[in-house]
């Protein structure tokens, strides 16, 4: 968890800067709104925020209102710390957006308290938010994120002029594991698959579970002949090594449809899916265990019939 301190008085600053120092809390510490403005809108802003409320340029409530109106998803905590202590002051700062307040002066133990709260306050949405875009068994995004990366990811892709490569993937006979060792080892042969497939992916790679035993790879910034090479490599990782379950030991290997964004052309999302999936269709078609690649003039044959 990441604090800010947003304090004008050196003092307190290096006070309460050294109490979060003792609780070992990684914490930066500013003395204006303004500072502590560029911190909160940065792409990784702090988990809480401390604010005074009286501090030169913005004051602690306008800060709490910039930050209500933030849109980068994460949900910061804040705390505001003032000398002011009528109940209309308290008032004024939960409308503006405060989730706590505290009296100065600071009472340490008090502190720790509420940052405590704080945090387990932010550890259940954190958990709440993984739930909701997550699927539970393989901790991959869900279809839902995934399907909404893809679209990101294609509007990125026109609007840069930066290719991206998207992999349908589907794992060989998934029926028979089922049906010979039963779906307590399918499961666990679906959650081995999909920690293999983002074993090697860069940060920025993204892996889903579309459905079933179905999953979408998108690799951004990839043109299709570096996207087939890395698909290539990602599906001989996944069949390399047996999967040992409790249950048993499985082989599993994945046939995969290969396409990329295009930058010359009007389409959708849909578009892309259905190149995937008719090349996944060719995979399987053509053996398993392999990669088909839908090629450019598939595409402009399909457009030419629309």
């Amino acid at each position: 968890m990441k604090i800010l301190l947003v304090e004008d008085s050196y003092i307190e600053r290096h006070k309460i800067g050294g109490f979060l120092t003792d609780w070992g809390l990684e914490h930066v510490s500013v003395g204006s709104g303004t500072e502590a403005v560029k911190l909160l809108e940065a792409p990784t802003p702090p988990d809480l925020a401390i604010l005074d409320w009286l501090l030169p340029g913005l004051d602690g409530i306008d800060i709490l209102r910039r930050i209500r109106k933030l849109s980068h998803g994460n949900y910061i905590y804040t705390m505001m710390l003032t000398a002011k202590n009528r109940k209309q002051d308290l008032l004024i700062a939960m409308e503006a957006g405060a989730d706590d307040y505290l009296s100065k002066p600071v009472d340490p133990a008090e502190l720790r308290s509420r940052i405590m709260v704080g945090k387990r306050i932010l550890d259940l949405q954190q958990s709440l938010r993984f739930a909701a875009t997550h699927d539970f068994l393989t901790n991959l995004l869900n279809r839902s994120e995934i399907i909404s990366a893809l679209e990101r990811e294609f509007s990125r892709s026109g609007r840069e002029e930066k290719p991206a490569t998207i992999i349908l993937a589907d794992i060989d006979h998934f029926k028979r594991v089922n049906d010979t060792l039963g779906h307590a080892a399918g499961d666990e042969v679906l959650k081995q698959v999909a920690c293999r497939l983002k074993a090697d992916l860069r940060p920025y790679d993204l892996v889903g579970r579309y459905g079933g035993e179905e999953f979408i790879v998108i690799l951004p910034g990839c043109p299709l002949e570096t996207g087939a090479r890395r698909a290539n490599e990602i599906r001989t990782l996944v069949g390399k090594d047996p999967i040992n379950t409790p249950f048993g030991t499985a082989s599993a290997t994945v046939s995969m449809g290969v396409t990329v964004t295009s930058l010359n052309r009007d389409g959708t999302v849909a578009d892309l899916l259905r190149e995937a999936d008719v090349s996944l269709y060719a995979a399987k078609k053509n053996g398993r265990n392999r990669i088909e690649v839908f090629s450019p003039v598939e595409r402009s044959s399909g457009a030419a019939q629309a």
